[in-house]
Order: C-alpha cells, then sequence, then structure tokens
C-alpha cells in the first residue's frame, strides 16, 4: 500500500423512512428542506425512501424514520421487520407517535363504520384499533407534530450525526406566543385555545394566524388539563365540546386520552 494514500474516508450512516398508514405529511418534511436536504444527502446515505426514490427496505441502517401508525396486520410485521434492521429506530408525527386522526375510530363500532363506507368490507383488512409505533417496538426517539416540520427533522438529524441524544423540546405553544409578543387570543378574544397545554415547535403558527391553537403538537410536559377544562366551561363550551378538544389529532396520547376520558365519565 502507498503510505502516502489518503486514509479510507468512513462510512456514511445509513438512513431510512418509512411509510405506515399516514396522510405523506411528515415525509414532506424532509423533501420541503430543499438545500438543507442536498447537504443532508452528502452526510448519509438515504438507502430507503420511497416518497423521493431509493428503495431497499429490508436493508441494515443506522436510523429508520417512521411515519404513520400500525393499522393493518401487515404494518404489525412490517414494523417488526424493521426494528431487527435498524440500529436506531425514531417516529416522527401523530400518527406514528400517538395514532393520528385515524386513532378516532378506535373509541367506535370498526366493523359497522367499515360496512357503511365500502360495499365489500370483507376486502378491507384493517386492525381494530389504529396504535402508535411504540406500542408494538422499542422506539429510540419521538418526535411530535402533524405534520412534523423540516427545522425539527433537521436538528434531530444533525444531533445523531453529532452522537447527541436529540432534545425533546415539551415547552408549551403559550411559550412561543410570548417570545413573539403575540397577544394571547384566549385572553383578549375568549377563544378556546389549546396552547397551554400543547407543546411547541410550530412557532405559535394558529395564534400568529389570530385563531386558537388545536393542539397537534401532542401534549407539552405538565400539561395541566383540568385547569384548561375549568376555563374552557368558563368560556362556555359544554362538555362534549371540551373532549372533542382533547380527543383530535393527539386523541390517544395519554395526558389528552385521560382528559378527555375524565370528563366525559364526569359527565355521564
Amino acid at each position: 500500500m502507498n503510505a502516502s494514500a489518503s486514509p479510507p474516508a468512513a462510512a456514511k450512516p445509513r438512513v431510512a423512512v418509512h411509510k405506515f398508514s399516514s396522510c405523506d405529511g411528515c415525509q414532506l418534511a424532509f423533501l420541503n428542506l430543499g438545500e438543507d436536504l442536498l447537504t443532508l444527502a452528502d452526510r448519509v446515505d438515504l438507502v430507503h425512501f420511497a416518497e423521493a426514490g431509493p428503495l431497499d427496505p429490508d436493508t441494515e441502517v443506522d436510523v429508520a424514520f417512521i411515519e404513520g401508525s400500525v393499522y393493518t396486520p401487515e404494518d404489525m410485521e412490517r414494523i417488526q421487520r424493521i426494528r431487527r434492521h435498524s440500529r436506531l429506530l425514531i417516529a416522527i408525527g401523530a400518527c406514528a407517535v400517538s395514532g393520528g386522526i385515524q386513532a378516532l375510530r378506535n373509541s367506535a363500532d370498526g366493523g359497522d363504520w367499515v360496512a357503511q363506507i365500502y360495499a365489500h368490507p370483507e376486502a378491507i383488512d384493517s386492525l381494530e384499533h389504529s396504535t402508535p409505533i411504540a406500542q408494538h417496538v422499542k422506539v429510540d426517539f419521538e418526535l411530535w407534530g402533524c405534520p412534523v416540520n423540516g427545522p425539527q427533522m433537521l436538528a434531530v438529524v444533525n444531533s445523531l450525526l453529532l452522537g447527541v441524544t436529540p432534545s425533546d423540546n415539551a415547552d408549551k405553544v403559550c411559550t412561543e406566543c410570548k417570545r413573539r409578543s403575540l397577544t394571547c387570543v384566549m385572553v383578549s378574544r375568549g377563544v378556546a385555545c389549546m396552547g397551554p397545554v400543547t407543546r411547541a415547535a410550530c412557532g405559535a403558527l394558529c395564534p400568529s394566524l389570530g385563531r386558537d391553537c388545536y393542539g397537534c403538537y401532542g401534549p407539552a410536559a405538565q400539561a395541566n388539563t383540568d385547569a384548561l377544562a375549568a376555563r374552557f366551561t368558563h368560556l362556555g363550551l359544554d362538555p362534549r365540546a371540551i373532549v372533542q378538544r382533547f380527543r383530535s389529532i393527539n386523541s390517544q396520547a395519554p395526558v389528552f386520552l385521560a382528559a378527555a376520558d375524565k370528563l366525559r365519565k364526569h359527565n355521564d
């Protein structure tokens, strides 16, 4: 070997992005990175990402990003297979971390509504419930949002490349409103806003446009759902309307699910 030859370059981390039951919105957070995605492609080896082109779903990877909930028997088998082939597994978005909007069916008779919608319900092979990824396999990190956004995704990837555990922004949307000097829509206009119990990361997008937060980034740390439910009652919402606030995009997040169940039982 030539002594003056350069040492071989270190292999780039192998990354896969997998879709389960979802709308593809969280995968688009990758694609919407634009020039940052091109830079990222130089730093990692994207070996499977159907939305972007490469297909190799069963290859061994360093990091697997999972979008979507487990919704079919095939999903259950596939997530186990992906877990076996992945050193780290990261769930991204509301569907992957809390079952998503499709988890609203969990409290209904699945067979009944399938029969009402489809001419041949026997052709629909779905599970009784829509469930988060962590209910089936070990998840190394969860990234909340519906959908997650590009800066979130980039921050996670950069942390992993540096060998640092990604940080979880569990502050409340209210903190983002304060940072942006936004007037509180609940205080100033009496709008029922989920910001006091919803985690930050969106930049207080909805309040910045004069409307209420509806909880798409899931529950914040130390979310006082009892106090918020009492405030919503004071604003004139009936118990059913308050339950619907908690049972929305992240209906199966334990904090929101417990709040909805408590309200429902109290008013039965």
